[in-house]
């Protein structure tokens, strides 16, 4: 991010001195710089909610289950043994 906001103030710079050429190259590279640091931003974000959602689905399953051998040992306890 910081580099974006560099890339910006020397494209100003270079705005004023009327060398647009190398003004837009390098808001071009300030651009570039900012829209990576966001991408990375958001593979981070993105993979803890998908880290949290994994958790919870395993937790999820793991109560069915566990409720699944509860309700079968209910139904063995029914049935006469022999």
């Amino acid at each position: 991010m910081i580099l974006a906001g560099v890339c910006i103030v020397v494209a100003g710079v270079f705005l004023l001195r009327r060398d647009l050429s190398t003004a837009f190259v390098i808001a071009v590279l300030g651009l570039v710089a900012w829209f990576l640091n966001y991408r990375a931003q958001m593979k981070e974000i993105i993979a803890a909610a998908d880290r949290e959602d994994e958790r919870a689905y395993q937790e999820e399953d793991f109560e069915n289950s566990q409720e699944e051998n509860f309700e079968d040992s209910n139904d063995n306890q029914d049935e006469p043994r022999i």
